[in-house]
């Protein structure tokens, strides 16, 4: 699955077996908040300062979960 702006980060950290780690990197430490649930990658990075772009390449490089 394609990773896009609008995905929820929830469902981001579920099918991506390194999005924990990708999004750490960023400093966003997306596994204990509570908004991850319904809050979308956009927004996330949003609220981080992070570049969108670049987590959406990151991303969409991992391999999808087994």
């Amino acid at each position: 699955m394609m990773i896009s702006k609008k995905t929820p980060i929830m469902e981001i950290l579920r099918l991506k077996p390194r999005a924990r780690t990708i999004l750490a990197s960023h400093g966003m430490g997306c596994i204990g908040c509570l908004a991850s649930s319904t809050e979308t990658l956009e927004n996330g990075a949003k609220m981080h300062n992070v570049d969108v772009e670049i987590l959406l390449k990151e991303l969409n490089e991992d391999s999808p979960a087994p």
